[in-house]
């Protein structure tokens, strides 16, 4: 199916149904499923080595390339002169992307130099909020720009409401649907909806890499024994979202309108 026809299917009038459905889905996974408390177990990583004194040395360093990539993209988008993004929501949505993977390095290695349920929000939320960013950029890039902003605002109250009800009630339910939707919600955008700007393969690429980041974050301790114990699969999610930031940076700094619309 060629991505225009795709985009028919999904006109204005659907888009609010299709919003309903999504939440209505996601209210299901909250009430069908269990409680889901805070476990010892979850701090528990494959690779917990110590070097130099450092608790948990390689999770702690592999996540300051965020700060690597996060700071000037930052700065990129605030110049207003170096990326291609055309719309003001586009704007705000890669600032908050890239604020939250900046204060993703300091969060995550906070957390990491001691994991416990009183720190492992520091390294949360800041994703969080990247993560809804991100899918609220794409929303205002391949559908539209209120929605998108909408979408941006929605998602973010959600974020702090599910921080907020993680640490009431010690239930990690609404913090794992936010994990879990990005993850569908990102590559049906990319794959079926045409794009506005040029270079958009390297959203196939991003994609790749979260979807990857993903893998490796479930699979901490068999992608460790699969190294020979060099590197673990949570300090690779690390390095695979690094480098998801770096494909978007060069994804934004070549691009170009590539096609108007009229909504």
């Amino acid at each position: 199916m060629q991505f225009s026809s795709c985009a028919h299917i999904l006109q204005r009038e659907n888009r609010l149904h299709l919003c309903c459905v999504a939440a209505l889905i996601g209210l299901f996974l909250l009430v069908a499923t269990p409680r889901i408390p805070h476990s010892p177990n979850q701090h528990m990583f494959a690779d917990m080595r110590n070097f130099l004194g450092v608790p948990n040395t390689l999770n702690v360093l592999t996540t300051y390339p965020y700060l690597f990539f996060g700071v000037p993209g930052l700065v990129f988008c605030l110049s207003g002169s170096c990326f291609g993004i055309s719309l003001k929501g586009e704007v705000w949505g890669w600032v908050l992307f890239y604020s939250g993977i900046a204060a993703g390095a300091f969060g995550s290695a906070y957390y990491h130099l001691k994991p416990d349920d009183d720190r492992i929000i520091w390294d949360r939320l800041p994703m969080m909020i990247s993560t809804v960013s991100l899918l609220s950029n794409l929303v205002i890039e391949r559908l539209d720009e209120r929605v998108g902003i909408s979408c941006l605002i929605s998602l973010l109250m959600l974020v702090f409401i599910s921080a907020t009800f993680e640490r009431t009630f010690d239930d990690l339910r609404l913090c794992m649907i936010f994990h879990f939707i990005p993850c569908i919600a990102i590559p049906i955008l990319v794959f079926l909806f045409p794009p506005k700007y040029t270079h958009s393969t390297y959203w196939f690429w991003a994609t790749g890499f979260y979807l990857l980041s993903r893998f490796e974050s479930l699979a901490d301790m068999k992608v460790y024994s699969i190294d020979r114990y060099i590197i673990s699969g949570h300090s690779l999610e690390h390095l695979c979202l690094a480098v998801l930031t770096f494909i978007l940076s060069v994804m934004l700094w070549l691009r170009s309108i590539k096609i108007s619309r009229d909504y």
